[in-house]
């Protein structure tokens, strides 16, 4: 459907059932016709009002006359030899985001990694979507219907929800609070299954903790010591080193959810034996766990390198022993199309 079909009209989804419900009230329908229209929606991933195979076809004319189901337009889909499959996704604004599908073999489930914005501001050295630079932020309907356009497509639920990819989170705040909030009480995913990913927006991060979600939080921090940090994560400049770690604590003690902190591994730069030993010091006190990710190669990048995965193997083993907390390397996904964490770049590969 052209954009300028669309204009008079209203989107669907992203509104919640009480709002659905008050939209059919206001059509002077029964209240429980709002509450299929969320069913429809949200349970059953329906991408055209034909589907609704309990409202008349009158009914159905009238909602196509002035309404519409999603504000994304697939306009590139990508699958990997490993069955992650990239989506580009054309907002009304024309801007371009990517959402990612992953299945994971140890649970048997599929996890959505999704945007929050259209490139990201951060400018994160080692990542795709920072070389994009801001272009701007979602609306909340925008966020959700990322998964579930995902589900329209493959016809599969999705059971977890990371909000990895491009964009800070944080930087996009009242809109990613009401998303997580329709992914909960909509799409029906339980706030532990949402993790949020942010580069260390500290007083967000407290506001975040105030909100009491019960969802996980996930730190880039990347380095040890504020003068690395500074040049991997530049927004640490902003947002100092203690800061953020007071801002973490404060969100375990609101919350009592343990932390996920994020370690991309890049060669000669942040991946020393000393430097898993600051790193581990840095962390002792904090109810956490560090996940460490080895450098996935990019276009705008290609001067970092990645770790041999001994020195990853030795960095995990000292960090493990020196801070008692438990350390995992991530299992990388969908490299082969660009859909790995940091590759993000609105480019497909043929």
């Amino acid at each position: 459907m052209q954009d300028s079909a669309l204009k008079n009209k209203t989107c669907l989804s992203g509104l919640s059932e009480t709002e659905l419900i008050s939209l059919a009230e206001k059509m002077q329908w029964p209240s429980y016709k709002g509450k299929q229209l969320h069913s429809w929606i949200y349970k059953k991933w329906v991408s055209s009002f034909d589907e609704m195979t309990d409202f008349s076809t009158k009914d159905r004319n009238y909602l196509k006359e002035n309404y519409y189901l999603s504000p994304l337009t697939l306009t590139q889909k990508q699958e990997s030899k490993d069955k992650t499959i990239k989506y580009l996704w054309k907002l009304k604004n024309n801007n371009l985001v990517e959402s990612v599908r992953m299945f994971l073999e140890e649970h048997e489930s599929y996890s959505a990694c999704i945007s929050s914005q259209a490139g990201c501001a951060v400018g994160c050295p080692f990542c795709a979507t920072g070389a994009i630079g801001f272009k701007s932020n979602l609306k909340a309907n925008e966020i959700v219907d990322q998964i579930l356009g995902i589900q329209r497509d493959t016809k599969e639920r999705i059971q977890n929800i990371v909000f990895m990819g491009q964009g800070e989170p944080l930087l996009n705040y009242n809109e990613v609070v009401k998303a997580i909030h329709l992914i909960k009480d909509s799409v029906s995913i339980g706030a532990r299954r949402i993790t949020v990913s942010t580069s260390g927006i500290a007083p967000q991060i407290k506001k975040l903790a105030d909100e009491k979600l019960q969802i996980t939080l996930a730190v880039s921090l990347h380095a040890p010591d504020q003068k690395t940090r500074e040049v991997l994560v530049p927004i640490s400049k902003k947002y100092k080193m203690n800061e953020l770690l007071e801002s973490l604590h404060y969100y375990y003690e609101k919350t009592k959810r343990r932390i996920t902190i994020e370690y991309v591994m890049l060669e000669d730069i942040n991946d020393e034996p000393e430097q898993a030993k600051e790193l581990a010091d840095l962390i002792k006190t904090l109810h956490c766990h560090i996940n460490l990710i080895p450098y996935n190669p990019t276009e705008t990048s290609r001067e970092l390198k990645r770790p041999p995965m001994n020195k990853v193997y030795k960095f995990k083993e000292i960090v493990e022993k020196r801070s008692g907390k438990k350390v995992t390397i991530r299992h990388e996904r969908g490299v082969d199309i660009d859909a790995a964490c940091g590759q993000l770049a609105n480019s497909f590969k043929s």
